[in-house]
């Protein structure tokens, strides 16, 4: 029986998703699946979603709902990784003391002072989930969601290289798909490939039938003038390649567009974004903790999670894109950083795939978030807070919109308002 357990299992829009994908794969119709919150009421919600999402599929798997992670943990064969510390509370702080400073974010969540500040209150917990993991159940593989992705693929790598992890993000088959939408070309038609950093990669190649679909791409831009108000066309149209996040992402993610007022209403930029998004994750739990008989369950298998397990436990190899370490994989990117590159998984595991160099422009856009996110990482590891100002010194969005001073000052007050979720030795 294949023991898969989920972290974070509160957030039950989301565990929804991975439980009608993972009880619709007859060879795991039977699994054994342990669900774990720290939220009493979340937990139960989930469990509850649980049980209807088996009867739905006239499937009996075994559940088990707890709050304890280690009894949670005994014996897993896969952890899906989906925990958000801090919650609400955290986030809005993450978003209304830096506009205190003049500071404008769309997301946070990914590097900039609000991932920076994310990723220093999830390490923590990624401490105690790896070492809870190797003294019980050391061959299991943990599936990552959890942001920032990148900085927590890569302090895991410092702190546990044993552990074996892939980060796991819907991102790049999304993008794909409006790309598809926007050239009227069935998706099921097409080969793309794509490598970057999670959140900041890139469509290197997008084919149909072996021709390149770029250019349908370039017409239907030149056709809307309402498609060049995005900032991921326009990135495209600066640097040759898409990227594949939203607009919303990208926005902050390069020096350019936050800071000045006339860029944010040419390219449409929603400032403080994730807040909206947040409050409505609130009011879709509350809608489905009240009324999980009327919850929708149909399938989609989109996410990666549920096919990397059919794959691992059948043998069913399949093509997906994977958040790993960096150890010969993009030749022109940090060596131990984490990547986001095509990976092959079956019942062998996961191997990822090397591509090279990415086109030098590209490369440079990225370093700026890499070095974001190691600093963070070496803030952690060291315990030393000057890693914590340094990062957000280098971060494009964050340096093109305060002065270092200002910079300082906003990192000692996020670190006064968040205080013990961050690391003990960070918080001064």
């Amino acid at each position: 029986m294949t023991t898969i357990v989920f972290l974070g299992a509160g957030s039950v829009v989301f565990t929804r998703e991975l439980l009608v994908d993972i009880l619709g794969f007859p060879e795991l119709a039977d699994a054994r699946i342990v669900l774990h919150d720290i939220d009493p009421e979340r937990l139960a919600t989930a469990e509850a979603l649980a049980g209807r999402v088996a009867d739905a599929y006239g499937v009996r798997p075994s559940i088990v709902a707890t709050l304890d992670r280690r009894a949670a943990l005994d014996g897993a064969d896969f952890v899906i990784n989906s925990i958000q510390v801090g919650m609400y509370a955290a986030t809005r702080v993450d978003f209304d003391v830096p506009a205190r400073f003049g500071l404008r974010q769309t997301i946070g969540d990914t590097i900039g002072i609000g991932g920076i500040f994310r990723g220093l209150r999830t390490f923590p917990v990624l401490a105690g989930i790896a070492a809870d993991m190797a003294a019980l159940c050391p061959d299991a593989w943990l599936l990552n969601y959890t942001n920032p992705m990148a900085m927590n693929i890569t302090y895991l790598a410092r702190i546990a290289p044993q552990l074996k992890v892939l980060g796991l993000c819907h991102s790049v088959y999304w993008t794909v798909q409006g790309l598809c939408s926007l050239v009227d070309v069935p998706f099921e038609e097409v080969r793309f490939e794509s490598a970057g950093v999670n959140h900041q990669a890139w469509i290197l190649r997008w084919e149909r039938d072996g021709v390149d679909l770029y250019p349908l791409l370039d017409a239907a831009i030149a056709r809307d003038p309402q498609l060049r108000r995005r900032v991921r066309v326009d990135l495209y149209r600066r640097l040759g390649y898409y990227p594949t996040e939203t607009s919303e992402h990208s926005a902050e993610y390069v020096p350019w567009y936050l800071r000045h007022d006339t860029e944010i209403s040419r390219l449409r930029i929603p400032v403080g974004e994730y807040l909206a998004v947040s409050e409505a994750n609130l009011a879709s739990y509350a809608a489905t903790r009240d009324g999980v008989a009327e919850v929708d369950l149909s399938r989609d298998t989109t996410e990666y999670a549920p096919q990397v397990i059919h794959s691992m436990v059948t043998g069913t190899p399949r093509r997906i894109v994977a958040n790993v370490a960096n150890r010969g994989l993009i030749d022109n990117l940090p060596s131990g950083f984490a990547v986001e590159v095509p990976t092959t998984v079956d019942g062998t595991g996961a191997r990822p795939s090397p591509v090279g160099s990415l086109p030098v422009q590209l490369a440079a856009v990225n370093r700026p978030y890499v070095s974001v996110g190691e600093l963070t990482v070496e803030a952690a590891v060291t315990g030393d807070p000057r890693f914590v100002r340094q990062a957000a010194m280098v971060d494009p969005n964050t340096a093109a919109s305060l002065t270092v001073d200002a910079i300082w000052d906003l990192c000692d007050a996020l670190t006064s308002a968040h205080g013990d979720l961050l690391p003990e030795g960070l918080r001064a």
